[in-house]
């Protein structure tokens, strides 16, 4: 049986149709096929617009608060979008990707041993040699999320690895750049600071769209073999700084009352200088003062200054001798004061 391609299996061959006839008769065929009934060319037209808007109204999407939105064109990144409502080429041209950006997520350095990895490996991989050439064992806690969403996805094969060798380098960095003692005691903030900014340029260098949020120096101990050593050594140090801190309370509590009685004797000198100085004053104007006296009448002044001399001295005598004879002074009755301590046992006597 022969088959006919425009009227099908069975149907009788027209063996004078030619290369055009053909084609018209298939595309007649066609148009029978696809057909609808009930529907005009118009209402098909009005159909195909319809799918053309939907087709293209798949194209609007939603960026949420906490994600970016990385449009692809055929595979290839071309746009990063921010929170709120976008639009792209519909699919299959566009698609896009919503990765959480404000997620935190945290890297644990230092004291997870890799799996199938020996213990004195693991330690040695936490070594770290300081600036002055000590050995220490540090573990930190690096937090960090995504900054730009395209070069997270794009730029890094795997960010989680780079986020981890990258602060291993830069912890590293910063601990040769400091001495042991700031690592294990008062500057454990400033090197994780120094260590967050050191990350953040690495990863910014590498275009990895990550954002470092903090970094938390967790443990910094010198290794397990010589630990007891330097605890000896640290409460060395201890004692002789508790030591330099007593001498100094003590420099502080007697310095000042060593200055503040220099002080005191020092104003006492003044004051006494300054008495003497007004006395002397004092005295060499009296001087003067009898001395004028003296000049405008010497007999006077002669005579007044030899009895308040004579008065000056018969003050603070105990015995007097009158001249009986009346020659020097006349009138005068003799007394003789008995001193006090022949009192005493006269009035003993008494009171026998």
């Amino acid at each position: 049986m022969s088959w006919n391609p425009l009227g099908g299996e069975g149907a009788p061959l027209d063996e004078g149709l030619d290369l055009d006839d053909i084609i018209r008769l298939a595309k007649d065929k066609l148009r029978r096929l696809t057909r609808i009934p009930g529907f005009s060319r118009k209402g098909l037209s009005l159909m195909a617009s319809l799918l053309a808007v939907a087709w293209l109204l798949t194209g609007i999407y939603k960026v949420q608060p906490d994600e970016q939105g990385v449009v692809l064109h055929f595979g290839r990144w071309v746009d990063t979008t921010e929170p709120g409502l976008h639009f792209h080429l519909p699919y299959p041209i566009d698609t896009v990707l919503f990765p959480k950006v404000t997620e935190i997520n945290q890297l644990q350095l230092g004291n997870i041993a890799t799996p199938g990895q020996l213990g004195s490996s693991a330690a040695r991989d936490k070594q770290m040699l300081t600036g002055d050439e000590n050995i220490v064992e540090a573990d930190c806690a690096v937090f960090w999320r995504i900054k730009n969403a395209g070069q997270y996805l794009f730029k890094v094969y795997d960010p989680q690895l780079a986020v981890k060798v990258a602060a291993e380098s830069a912890l590293r960095e910063v601990i040769s750049r400091s001495p042991i003692q700031a690592a294990l005691s008062d500057k454990r903030q400033q090197i994780a600071d120094q260590t967050k900014d050191l990350l953040q340029h690495l990863l910014d260098q590498e275009q990895a769209g990550i954002l470092i949020t903090q970094v938390q120096l967790q443990r910094v101990d010198p290794p397990a073999a010589v630990i007891d050593a330097f605890n000896d050594v640290q409460r060395a140090r201890a004692d002789q700084e508790r030591a330099r801190n007593e001498a100094q309370a003590y420099a502080n509590d007697i310095i000042p009352r060593a200055r503040g009685e220099a002080g005191r004797i020092a104003q006492d000198a003044e004051a006494y200088k300054a008495q003497v100085v007004n006395l002397a004053q004092g005295d060499a104007k009296s001087f003067l003062a009898v001395y004028q006296s003296y000049v405008r009448a010497k007999d006077v002044t002669a005579w007044r200054l030899y009895q308040e001399s004579m008065d000056a001295v018969l003050k603070k005598a105990t015995k007097v001798i009158i001249d009986s004879s009346g020659k020097g002074v006349s009138g005068v009755v003799p007394y003789m004061p008995l001193p006090d301590h022949q009192d005493k046992p006269i009035a003993q006597g008494a009171r026998r």
